[in-house]
């Protein structure tokens, strides 16, 4: 189906939201090329550029996700929003020593020089799209509302506060939030 001739880019964003994988899929193709144009603005990044890609993607993925049609944004400034969002993130995160454990730290060319097969199989690609299938299920059915704006909030990058006074709690009640997410995510199998 063309999806882009029949129906609208809010319905498209609809239908995205509520699992169409066609949908989806449309939407990260329109808006790849603004998440390529974020990071090609990024220069002497310790991240690589394909890593760079993906933390936009998933900041993309973020926008989809929380996106309101009833707001006066468009949702171009908000995914563009979304993506700059993910990659200063990422590149704080990246800046953070105190994040990375020294003594686990495995580089990824070591990784695929010692991995004898590096092509990901069908069979693997298919057992990753059903992970995420059901890690967006268990986030839409088993978080409450308040956990899942905590969640996208910190996935953006929001600390604790920020998020408290976003949605009018206390910072408390964003750490406990945080901790049932955690909790669920880790009782769960996908």
């Amino acid at each position: 189906m063309d999806l882009q001739n029949k129906l609208t880019e809010a319905e498209i964003l609809s239908l995205s939201k509520n699992g169409d994988s066609e949908a989806l899929n449309h939407i990260i193709s329109k808006y790849r090329p603004c998440v390529e144009t974020a990071v090609s603005k990024i220069s002497d990044s310790p991240i690589e550029r394909e890593d760079l890609i993906q933390e936009g993607l998933i900041g993309l993925l973020a926008a989809i996700r929380s996106f309101d049609n009833n707001r006066e944004t468009s949702f171009s400034t908000y995914c563009y929003t979304c993506i700059n969002n993910s990659l200063q993130t990422a590149l704080r995160k990246v800046n953070r020593k105190k994040d990375v454990p020294q003594n686990i730290v495995v580089s990824l060319d070591e990784e695929f020089i010692n991995s004898k097969n590096t092509a990901v199989s069908a069979e693997e690609s298919f057992l990753a799209q059903e992970s995420v299938s059901r890690l967006t299920d268990l986030l839409e059915n088993e978080l409450s509302e308040f956990e899942n704006n905590v969640l996208r909030m910190h996935i953006i990058g929001c600390n604790y506060k920020e998020i408290a006074e976003k949605l009018g709690k206390s910072p408390k009640a964003v750490d406990n939030a945080l901790q049932r997410i955690r909790k669920k995510l880790k009782m769960a199998s996908y």
